[in-house]
């Protein structure tokens, strides 16, 4: 074994480790003490810095085949570390505003998105088991942070009930697919697939397992409830990172592990999931009063659309998915910190779209980049959603699935309702409440300008820098 290669392959998923435990012993030593928040953040810089580094590298195993890395794990994990350290800085302000600034928060974070790591570069299911049991257990705590308020509580034990639930679907297909091919390694599996019936039903607990960690329907009953109970900004981290990690992981055990075989049809089987998750999660969306309940359905649709890239089940739908949940990532956290800066002021719900009547001209600046970021999710050009979207229907129609790809766009288009509501409050309503509004850090505001930045950017220029899309996301 080449030690060293292997360390070095997985290097940012050690530094955000070895970072957690340190923030740990820091809160054990001195409670409270602010360098823990800052020990995370420079660690999720570091690991950023190593993850960009591999990108464009084509997908290589290591630790004798059980991770990969290099090629599109590269760039999940860039995707998984940026949408972890935008929520670290939004994380800070929110959550010293609402008395739940804990160190162990930002250990539970460096620990969970260890597990990301290792999930989105699973070559294994012993390793894909680890990573995503390692990311589920940390969200857990973290959904249960407000424990004194029954919502807090209701929605971290819903969420920890249900997903232990889901686990349960994912180890017996393990199994399954283990007793029927004799291996645990996803390439191996491949290799080794047929059409008994072992494998069939392994197969398909496997994908219920990834759906429900996406929130497909019918598998999403734990996201709204989740979603609002859970503190904003980890919200967004939930929200973003770990389904960035989940979708990694799904695309390589269907590209690697589930090829085409009699009697497994799985595209088709995501095709109808696709469907009824976009038109699900736009319709009850519409009747949303409570934001993030609202971001929730959204979020759940959203999930439809990255589907759909999956349904193709070509280079071309991959490199789509991985290019809209760098999208996702950018505007969703955006969305969900400006929530999270009104929630922070103490006297009204800011959750409720009500009571955002007028702040658009009393909070300009912020009005404006929720704007920004309503506009992308809803996919309205020239913003990142848009090409995000773009691409991952346009891979459904190059792959003969026009059917899919309009009902996208017909559910992408109902969603522009919901998104707009929003704004119609901010700018169209009066305030019925006086409210002094507490003014955020420069940090805070200067990481959703930042998204507000990207999410324009990569609206105009789409081909990330690093080098062409397709060349990037390389290993297919």
């Amino acid at each position: 074994m080449d030690y060293l290669g292997d360390l070095q392959a997985f290097l940012p998923g050690i530094i955000t480790a070895v970072a957690g435990l340190a923030v740990i012993t820091i809160e054990a030593l001195k409670s409270g003490h602010k360098s823990a928040y800052w020990v995370t953040s420079f660690s999720l810089i570091v690991a950023l810095f190593f993850g960009i580094q591999s990108l464009g590298t084509p997908l290589q195993e290591a630790f004798s085949g059980m991770l990969v890395h290099g090629g599109i794990a590269a760039f999940g994990n860039v995707i998984i570390l940026l949408g972890t350290l935008f929520c670290v800085f939004l994380s800070n302000d929110y959550l010293e505003g609402i008395d739940h600034n804990y160190n162990e928060v930002y250990g539970m974070i460096l620990f969970a998105t260890s597990g990301m790591i290792c999930l989105a570069g699973a070559n294994d299911l012993i390793s894909l088991f680890l990573g995503l049991e390692t990311m589920s257990i940390c969200l857990y705590v973290m959904a249960g942070l407000i424990k004194n308020e029954k919502q807090g509580a209701e929605g971290a034990l819903k969420y920890f009930l249900l997903g232990a639930f889901s686990t349960g679907f994912l180890l017996y297909g393990a199994a399954l697919l283990y007793g029927a091919t004799g291996t645990t390694s996803i390439p191996g599996i491949g290799a080794a697939a047929s059409s008994d019936l072992l494998f069939l039903a392994g197969a398909a607990l496997l994908l219920i397992g990834f759906l429900f960690k996406v929130s497909a329907v019918p598998f999403h009953m734990w996201t709204p409830d989740v979603y609002q109970a859970t503190p904003t900004t980890l919200t967004a981290y939930m929200a973003t990172a770990s389904k960035a990690a989940t979708f990694m992981a799904m695309i390589l055990v269907l590209s690697r592990a589930l090829p085409s075989v009699e009697g497994l049809d799985w595209q088709a089987v995501l095709s109808v999931v696709a469907i009824i998750t976009m038109i699900f999660g736009n319709i009850i969306a519409l009747v949303q009063d409570n934001i993030k309940r609202m971001l929730a359905y959204s979020s759940i649709a959203h999930a439809g659309y990255a589907l759909v890239g999956l349904s193709a089940a070509t280079p071309e739908g991959y490199s789509a998915v991985a290019f809209y949940l760098f999208a996702y990532t950018i505007m969703n956290v955006g969305a969900f910190g400006v929530v999270a800066y009104y929630e922070r002021n103490k006297g009204l719900d800011f959750s409720d779209v009500n009571n955002l009547a007028g702040l658009g001209f009393k909070k300009p600046m912020m009005g404006v980049m929720m704007s920004l970021f309503l506009f992308s999710l809803a996919g309205i050009p020239p913003f990142v959603g848009f090409v995000g979207k773009y691409y991952v229907f346009a891979a459904a129609i190059n792959a003969n699935m026009v059917p899919l790809a309009i009902v996208g766009v017909l559910a992408s288009a109902a969603s522009v309702y919901y998104y707009l509501r929003v704004m119609v409050y901010l700018y169209f309503r009066e305030a019925h409440k006086e409210t002094e509004m507490i003014d955020a850090s420069f940090l805070y505001k200067g990481a959703l300008v930042i998204l507000a930045l990207l999410t324009v950017y990569y609206g105009i220029e789409p081909i990330l820098p690093f080098g062409g899309l397709m060349e990037l996301i390389t290993g297919f």
